[in-house]
């Protein structure tokens, strides 16, 4: 049975010492697939991918390196991955954690080759990465990994773009953007063509029109940003990510047209705050529901986002994680009450 191993070493700078090694590994009936050179201070580190013969074990290719002068050689079995190269594995491993960010642990275990990533705090074999831990036995990680990890979580963080597209379920295409002053009328637009239940659901309070002042708040609220989405010339969703006194938490609010409801609008712009809220340094969305509207744990668990709830003065709060951490209680104990 062969079995393909991933190896990492360190040669002499010396001409031909890397193709003794080959030769000798194809002396013993191995198959080199691939071959990474690593910069490391003082040199370089070579590793291998290689295809190990019937009944050749993991000693001997580690001796065969060594017999050529081989240091520090490292060795654990090879994934398919490893046989990709490594911008295309990088950018597989961060569609993953973008998709799912649930995942985000195991999409950086792949793109360090780590044995195990974690949440916690770092030993002393282990490397701190922001809240994760990553531990590698079979071999130390280097600068140039560590820092490709480290750009990895920073694009995770990253702010959304200030304007995006996206299609709603039915194929329909919206923008998302910053809400300015000149969008008054565009929003009072949207607000007209809302029913009085959208309108109460939002504001807890029964109105058909909505005062002036409240329309330029909402455009230009003193302590967070107000995130449209569009179609042709009118806005037909609103939320807006607030600041709250307690640090890390901020507030947030979603209005999407009736006609626009349950077409995946209001998914797409939860994520897009949760997005702003991650490269904020939010732990911790809050919105307050009516007791018995559930639409709001509904549209992120669509967003990929974990929520918990518990009653408060009367209303629902609705805590959400922007990375779809769970916080306190599970979503299941309030969705099976009502759903409409």
């Amino acid at each position: 049975m062969t079995t393909t191993w991933r190896m990492r070493f360190e040669l002499s700078d010396s001409p031909g010492a890397l193709a003794r090694v080959t030769v000798r590994l194809a002396a013993a009936d191995c198959n080199v697939l691939a071959l990474h050179v690593i910069p490391v201070p003082g040199g370089v580190l070579d590793e291998l991918v290689v295809r190990a013969g019937e009944g050749v074990l993991p000693a001997d290719l580690v001796e065969a390196v060594r017999s050529e002068g081989g240091r520090r050689v490292g060795i654990t079995r090879a994934e398919m991955r490893d046989l990709v190269d490594e911008p295309t594995a990088v950018l597989r491993a961060a569609k993953m954690a973008l998709t799912d960010p649930d995942r985000t642990a195991e999409a950086l275990r792949q793109v360090l080759a780590a044995d195990a990533v974690t949440s916690g705090e770092a030993t002393d074999d282990q490397v701190q990465l922001g809240e994760l831990v990553a531990r590698r036995g079979w071999a130390r990680f280097t600068q140039v990994e560590l820092t490709r990890a480290q750009a990895f979580l920073e694009l995770l963080d990253a702010p959304a773009p200030s304007l995006r597209g996206m299609l709603s379920d039915d194929g329909v295409a919206l923008v998302l953007r910053p809400g300015v002053a000149e969008d008054e009328e565009a929003v009072t637009g949207l607000h007209a063509r809302c029913s009085m239940r959208t309108l109460f659901n939002r504001y807890h309070a029964g109105m058909r029109t909505l005062p002036r002042r409240w329309v330029h708040r909402l455009l230009d609220p003193p302590r967070g940003t107000t995130t449209l989405v569009q179609c042709g010339d009118q806005v037909v969703a609103l939320g807006q990510l607030i600041h709250t006194g307690t640090p890390e938490c901020a507030e947030i609010s979603l209005l999407v047209e009736d006609a626009w409801q349950r077409r995946g609008v209001g998914a797409a712009l939860l994520a897009a705050l949760a997005s702003e809220a991650r490269a904020a340094g939010f732990a911790e969305l809050v919105a307050w529901c009516l007791p018995a509207e559930t639409a709001l744990v509904r549209t992120a668990a669509r967003a990929g986002l974990a929520a918990t709830t518990r009653r408060e003065d009367g209303l629902l709060r609705v805590s959400i994680a922007p990375r779809g951490r769970a916080l306190t209680t599970p979503v299941a104990a309030v969705a099976g009450e009502k759903t409409r």
